[in-house]
């Protein structure tokens, strides 16, 4: 009887070992992808801050060439209607 527990238990034991093992394969692979996540977000974070800085040069090129119309026509004496 005391032999049938044992086996028992060891049975269990090895059922236990077996899925601790499943268990850590999958939180590594889980690892693994939130790694790749985080890598892919941080890739985004840099493509949208670029685009923000592109974005802002477009409008600083906007402002200068404004600015160069408007002393054009100054210079002309055009756009007194306005």
């Amino acid at each position: 009887m005391t032999e049938d527990v044992e086996s028992l238990i060891l049975e269990h034991l090895r059922a236990l070992r077996a899925d601790v093992t499943a268990v850590k394969e999958d939180v590594r692979e889980i690892k693994q992808r939130l790694t790749s996540l985080e890598s892919g977000v941080a890739g985004l974070r840099r493509d949208h801050a670029s685009l923000y800085g592109d974005i802002a040069d477009q409008h600083a090129r906007y402002d200068r060439l404004v600015a160069r119309v408007e002393r054009i026509e100054r210079r002309l004496e055009l756009g007194k209607d306005r």
